[in-house]
């Protein structure tokens, strides 16, 4: 039995790409933290890499200090003063229009300032140079990032072993996706280098240089390393899945509204794709377990055939909880790149309250059946949630 108490071989914290929007996940994770449940395998892309590497690398009784000192940082402007507490405080009195004009005004600074420990704008000129090295070519300067992880990340703690840790990022050279993992059999030590390249959005975000190759964010290719946890090393696993997409919303209204909602339907579609494709591939092992139960006992020892068979049908089980930022009225299309404090607070108490929600369904926590071994769970979408 684990310390936690629950019927599961591994608990993992699955942290999809979302840029501001990520602060929801530092929430889910102090939720999980009262709860007194700690992951043992944290898979994450882009700013789920990131908040991986503040959790891993830091010990327990400090992480949600750390994710609270990374968020603050970053979520202030990289030159000019934050606007003050008084007028945050004076914005949603005024209302859902108002609310998002002051949205709006924090990302156009996001995008002209850069933000504090993050990025800074390289300038004009990386409108029209011609021919600079990689690790120029993007809009945005990210160096500051890395003194940031430097600074709240125990590298050394994060590569003992205690927390296996795995993020995803795309070769700019080839365009495959690539798992930098601290754990496995590709086992690697791992850098702030391997947290930025996951995190390198282009052409905001210039690739990252990894061992002679360049990288940019995993979200490119897929935006949620579930596959990667559920596919590893097979034993009953308890996933909580944090999205910061949700794939279902209303219908765009302007030109605005459908670029928003194009950004949340190509960043969340493969998290349903992949747990649909979980449960097929369960339910394949089940009915391949069923046959062989029907060959000769001798038969399925000496067999090579069945012997392999017998190795793909392992009987293990999953559950998979889902945790899905949902749109709020004032959020827009500049959601992902809008890092206002009041906004980044916003997201941490939906994460918090979202997952105090989905633990107090005590029963999604217990070990699914054997007749239906693979079984996803959603706050949102459960009856009376």
């Amino acid at each position: 039995m684990r310390p936690d108490g629950l019927p599961f071989a591994r608990v993992a914290l699955v942290l999809q790409g979302g840029g501001a929007l990520g602060a929801y996940q530092a929430g889910v994770y102090q939720g999980l933290g009262e709860a007194g449940i700690r992951a043992d395998w944290i898979a994450g892309v882009s700013i789920g890499a990131l908040n991986a590497a503040l959790v891993a690398g830091n010990p327990p009784e400090r992480r949600v200090e750390r994710l609270h000192e990374f968020w603050d940082t970053i979520c202030r402007p990289a030159f000019f003063r934050p606007v003050a507490g008084a007028v945050e405080a004076a914005i949603d009195p005024l209302g859902v229009n108002a609310r998002k004009a002051f949205n709006a005004f924090n990302a156009w600074r996001a995008m002209v300032e850069g933000q504090q420990g993050f990025f800074v704008p390289r300038g004009l000129q990386s409108w029209w140079l011609q021919n600079v090295p990689p690790g120029e070519a993007s809009f945005y300067d990210t160096s500051p990032l890395k003194a940031t992880l430097e600074k709240l990340v125990d590298f050394d703690r994060l590569n003992s072993g205690e927390t296996r840790v795995s993020v995803m990022a795309v070769n700019a050279h080839t365009g495959n996706l690539e798992v930098f993992d601290n754990g496995g059999s590709q086992r690697r030590r791992l850098h702030p280098e391997h947290f930025m390249a996951s995190a390198a959005l282009p052409p905001g975000f210039p690739p990252v240089e990894v061992g002679g190759a360049y990288f940019w964010d995993g979200g490119l290719v897929s935006n949620t390393p579930l596959s990667l946890v559920l596919d590893g090393d097979r034993c009953d696993t308890l996933a909580f899945q944090v999205d910061l997409w949700s794939a279902r919303g209303p219908l765009p209204t302007n030109v605005y509204d459908a670029q928003e909602r194009a950004k949340d339907v190509q960043y969340s579609s493969r998290t349903r794709l992949i747990t649909d494709q979980i449960a097929r591939e369960q339910a394949e092992r089940k009915l391949l377990r069923e046959l062989l139960e029907r060959v000769p006992t001798a038969k399925r020892r000496s067999d090579p055939v069945c012997q392999e068979a017998a190795r793909r049908s392992t009987d293990h089980r999953f559950t998979v909880i889902h945790l899905i930022y949902q749109e709020k009225e004032w959020d827009g299309v500049s959601k992902d790149y809008e890092f206002g404090p009041l906004t980044m607070r916003n997201h941490w108490e939906s994460g918090l309250e979202d997952v105090r929600r989905s633990l107090a369904h005590k029963h999604w926590l217990a070990l699914p059946p054997e007749d239906r071994p693979f079984v996803t769970h959603d706050i949102h979408r459960a009856k009376g949630g």
